[in-house]
């Protein structure tokens, strides 16, 4: 079965992720993208930095394009580290901070989020809500299709 993120699917994962965004007492910059890296949604939370709005954009391809959480860069682009530099690849696009998470489904991925704003920690924590949701959506039965 092939995975599309519809607009409909992007925009419920945002509204996950703005609710825990909102539960924390943040305002985040959150995208959704496609398999491709294309963005499908975005969503600048009142009073959330304009600086995020493309570290989100960027977290969440770069989610797609290295097919794994953004924070699991961080310690491989140390000095010294196996992946050093690599964030300066791609135009720049490659983002090494935590808030960027693949979306798989059947052992592959379909898309990305990324959340900006608050401390990595904090933007993996909202980035987790829109992930959990998708799982649940996705995992809810072999006949579900959560772009409905």
């Amino acid at each position: 079965m092939n995975m599309l993120i519809s607009l409909r699917l992007a925009i419920v994962l945002l509204e996950a992720a703005e609710r825990k965004a909102l539960e924390l007492g943040l305002s985040e910059d959150i995208a959704i993208v496609d398999e491709g890296g294309n963005l499908i949604a975005f969503h600048r939370m009142d009073n959330a930095k304009i600086a995020g709005i493309d570290i989100a954009q960027n977290k969440a391809w770069t989610s797609v394009a290295m097919q794994m959480p953004t924070s699991n860069l961080a310690n491989a682009a140390l000095p010294g580290g196996p992946s050093f530099g690599i964030n300066t690849t791609n135009q720049g696009k490659i983002v090494i901070l935590g808030g960027g998470i693949p979306l798989i489904f059947n052992n592959k991925v379909v898309g990305g989020v990324g959340v900006s704003g608050a401390t990595s920690e904090q933007d993996i924590e909202v980035a987790n809500a829109a992930l959990l949701t998708f799982n649940k959506m996705t995992n809810a039965g072999s006949n579900s299709n959560p772009n409905k």
